[in-house]
């Protein structure tokens, strides 16, 4: 009798073993992957965010490398009017765009043989960035010429320098302008631009954006 009540329940606890075991391994291969729907779901938002994000992001390099770009310009006006006044003789700063690459020179010969690639090391792509000015002749505004070019004296001030007519509706001369706007942009009003301005004869420069560059 004793022997059969245990025969009985080790047959019971197998039995109860194996359906335990039978359940877990269906509950696992039920919950072992992803169903096709939500694949499709996941790379549907996936694309969704992408598609948002994208132009915020593309726009924000525009203006980084608009930034150092004019960041570079500025360096490059900033040191033709410190190696004047140390040197104490006229240096000059030109700029133009060879092979849809901009370049700057800075120098003291009558004309440049130093040119550099704008910012050197800023990573900018070829054709990236368009530079325009509004310099006709060294320090004289008028239509922009092929190599545009800044000229300080020994003193670091602009001899000859003809900073434009008054606009309607301002009280300052336009000044001298360099701008560096996105290829992409086209050449409209509203695009993003960065310039520098040498606003005085003293060679005061500012920098301006957007629609202050036009």
């Amino acid at each position: 009798m004793h022997r059969a009540a245990l025969s009985i329940l080790r047959k019971v606890n197998h039995k109860g073993a194996v359906g335990t075991s039978s359940y877990g391994s269906r509950y696992l291969q039920h919950d072992a992957g992803f169903s096709l729907v939500e694949v499709v779901t996941v790379v549907l938002m996936v694309g969704i965010l992408a598609a948002i994000a994208l132009p915020s992001w593309s726009a924000f390099v525009t203006r980084q490398r608009l930034n150092k770009a004019n960041d570079a310009v500025l360096a490059a006006i900033q040191q033709a009017q410190r190696e004047a006044k140390k040197q104490k003789i006229n240096y000059s700063v030109s700029f133009r765009t060879d092979s849809n690459v901009v370049q700057t020179a800075v120098y003291s010969t009558p004309s440049p043989s130093n040119w550099q690639s704008l910012g050197g090391d800023l990573q900018i792509p070829a054709g990236a960035i368009s530079l325009s000015t509004n310099i006709a002749s060294p320090n004289q505004v008028g239509s922009s010429s092929s190599t545009p070019t800044i000229t300080f004296d020994y003193l670091g001030s602009l001899p000859n320098a003809n900073l434009g007519a008054i606009q309607t509706g301002s009280t300052e001369q336009p000044g001298l302008k360099i701008v560096v706007a996105s290829s992409n942009s086209g050449n409209s009003a509203n695009s993003v631009k960065r310039c520098v301005i040498v606003k005085t004869i003293l060679g005061g420069t500012v920098t301006a954006k957007d629609t202050d560059c036009n």
